[in-house]
């Protein structure tokens, strides 16, 4: 589920917000929530005076932006809405809106109480900053090797660290092929596909490199940029997922929806439980379950247990 950090002008109708600490939402904004991955609903009435239309600016997360397209275009031919939406990565979001740009901003990653007061102290009208639970989602991982064609290629947690570390080169290495057993992969060098942006997308990924591989949590750690080791870098979701088509070998990260676009191949990931699971609205839901409440001081769903439960999930 993405965050959504706005202000808000006009009351919500007979349906009172729920925010959590976290993202941002400025005093101008009504969010719309629903699952990231094909669900769009609930939405809620905007009231504005006289019939003038609300026009509303955001920008942030691309994670969260083919949902956004669907949502406020469904939401617009309803109500006097207009929203305009860039999809500038989590980090570019955050920073517009501190400068007082955006009515909203959404991010994948929580901010805290102290960077909520902040961007609220530089708001023109002074007024409050909440931070609301948008979309959950799935990140998948992503593979470009035409000798696996028709063929599923599953990781776990320890393999996917050691390959975007740089220390597994090829995709015949001993340990993808353990994971692979009757799988002909190719001798091909690994090019690992990253974010250069700040991004969201990167900081969920980034958790679950952290919390399943302890070089990673103590060489690189987790944020919405860090230090790659080694890889091609790409600015959103769509430029990583371009990226990997365009290069036979690569492997790189992006929100399910743009996997499922740019007609890439996913691996499947083995969770804690040991089970190999793909990514899917029921997997990804399966994990969200497991972590009843969320705030900005626990708010990862990365690794969770359970055999259904999807490894690398989050909110917006």
């Amino acid at each position: 589920m993405k965050r959504m950090i706005a202000r808000r002008v006009a009351p919500l109708p007979n349906r009172p917000a729920r925010p959590i600490e976290g993202g941002a939402v400025r005093r101008r904004v009504c969010v719309v929530g629903a699952l990231l991955l094909g669900i769009v609903a609930g939405a809620m009435p905007v009231q504005p005076t006289h019939g003038a239309v609300v026009t509303l600016t955001g920008a942030g997360s691309t994670f969260v932006a083919p949902f956004f397209a669907a949502a406020f275009a469904a939401y617009g031919r309803t109500h006097p809405v207009q929203v305009t939406y860039q999809a500038i990565g989590s980090g570019g979001g955050i920073i517009q809106f501190d400068q007082g740009t955006l009515d909203f901003a959404a991010s994948d990653a929580p901010l805290a109480s102290a960077q909520l007061a902040q961007a609220g102290a530089n708001a023109a009208d002074g007024g409050p900053v909440v931070q609301a639970p948008v979309a959950l989602g799935g990140e998948a991982i992503i593979y470009n090797l035409p000798a696996l064609a028709g063929q599923t290629l599953r990781l776990d947690g320890p393999t996917t660290a050691r390959i975007f570390l740089g220390a597994i080169t090829v995709w015949d290495d001993p340990a993808i092929r353990r994971l692979n057993p009757g799988l002909a992969l190719p001798h091909q060098y690994i090019v690992p596909v990253h974010r250069l942006d700040g991004s969201g997308t990167t900081y969920i990924f980034t958790d679950y490199l952290s919390a399943v591989d302890p070089t990673w949590a103590t060489t690189v750690g987790k944020g919405l940029g860090v230090e790659w080791p080694t890889g091609l870098g790409g600015a959103g979701n769509g430029s990583v997922a371009a990226s990997v088509v365009q290069q036979s070998g690569a492997i790189g990260y992006v929100e399910l929806t743009y996997a499922i676009n740019a007609h890439l191949p996913y691996a499947q990931l083995k969770n804690r439980a040991g089970a190999s699971v793909s990514p899917t609205p029921a997997t990804v839901l399966a994990a969200a379950t497991q972590f009843p409440r969320v705030t900005a001081a626990h708010a990862s769903i990365v690794n969770a247990p359970g055999a259904t439960s999807y490894p690398i999930a989050g909110y917006s």
